[in-house]
């Protein structure tokens, strides 16, 4: 037996993916969790291709669980997970691999691999046990590095590199997979305010080349930035599905998070309307004091008295100096 028998179903799937109307990936009444306790409670929502979607929502709502479920790392209580129209949960594991490319929050290898064998490894699924990398697989890798102009890195150790650079690394190696879909479990958790908007920019911008993505964040901001698209889940259910404007509101946000936060809208330098989220500190109260009228009152009276007194020194009856013309004397005790 040939190694490609051992995936009868791979043509076929390979023609589901280009000919399909079907969405990208439909997720219906999927229940999940672990040890019998479900914490994922019947979700369902859809995406289509070319889309960036986020899954917002505070801790242990059920986003992780739900995105476990999805990628097949996790078998769901009920429901069902269709990509291309296609029931992810036969797939064997390289079939799911050429369908969903994952990143994690942080990934650290067993051995300092050099960047260009790190992005390599989104080959995989399209190499058999026995046979090697071939040129067509680095070309493809060489490619990714470029798209996202880390192809400088490609020699250094990927352990070696900043928390940004990796997981920019891992966004390289995801589009090597060439999967339907990227799949993210908030992969800017651990970075600088710098590093997140270098790799959500990069991601978003992949999206706008006809990427897909599917995102877990816990910044409602990252949302409103970079999503066309928002889920927000509560409880392990999905309680609003639309557009960062429609979803992302003061109201809702400190429903969801149950703090103080507003939502607020911003022009751009360059004119562009855009929408933050700030969090509030309930504890100190901002005040506006206006100074400048008394300080304009306190200068013109302190004129006014200096200007009467120098006139009315300067016009001494007995004709002796005035105060401003007499020596000072120096009482500081300094020679």
């Amino acid at each position: 037996m040939m190694a490609k028998d051992l995936l009868p179903n791979l043509t076929t799937l390979e023609k589901l993916a280009v000919n399909s109307d079907s969405p990208l990936l439909e997720v219906r009444g999927l229940h999940a969790g672990y040890h019998r306790k479900e914490i994922v409670h019947g979700i369902d929502f859809a995406m289509d291709k070319g889309t960036f979607v986020c899954i917002i929502g505070s801790n242990a709502c059920g986003k992780t669980t739900a995105l476990k479920a999805i990628l097949g790392l996790l078998t769901p209580f009920a429901g069902t997970v269709k990509v291309n129209g296609y029931d992810s949960l036969r797939l064997t594991e390289r079939q799911r691999a050429r369908c969903f490319a994952y990143i994690p929050q942080a990934h650290t290898p067993p051995f300092p691999f050099s960047v260009a064998d790190v992005v390599l490894l989104g080959r995989t699924p399209y190499i058999n046990r026995l046979s090697q990398v071939s040129d067509n697989d680095r070309l493809v890798a060489w490619r990714s590095l470029v798209q996202l102009r880390i192809e400088h890195l490609a020699e250094r150790t990927y352990t070696h590199l900043s928390g940004g650079q990796q997981q920019l690394i891992l966004v390289a190696r995801a589009m090597t997979q060439q999967a339907d879909l990227i799949v993210m479990d908030e992969p800017t958790a651990s970075l600088d305010y710098g590093n997140q908007q270098t790799v959500l920019s990069s991601i978003r911008s992949l999206v706008d080349k006809g990427y897909s993505v599917l995102m877990v964040t816990h910044d409602p901001s990252h949302a409103l930035q970079y999503a066309d698209r928002v889920l927000v889940m509560s409880k392990g259910k999905i309680i609003m599905d639309g557009t960062p404007f429609e979803v992302i509101s003061t109201e809702s946000m400190r429903s969801i998070y149950c703090t103080d936060v507003e939502v607020i809208e911003v022009t751009t330098a360059e004119g562009r309307k855009a929408r933050a989220c700030i969090p509030l500190d309930t504890r100190v109260e901002y005040k506006t004091e206006d100074k400048t009228e008394d300080k304009t009152e306190d200068k013109t009276e302190d004129k006014t008295e200096d200007k009467t007194e120098d006139k009315t020194e300067d016009k001494t009856e007995d004709g002796s100096l005035s105060y401003r013309d007499r020596p000072q004397l120096d009482i500081s005790g300094r020679e």
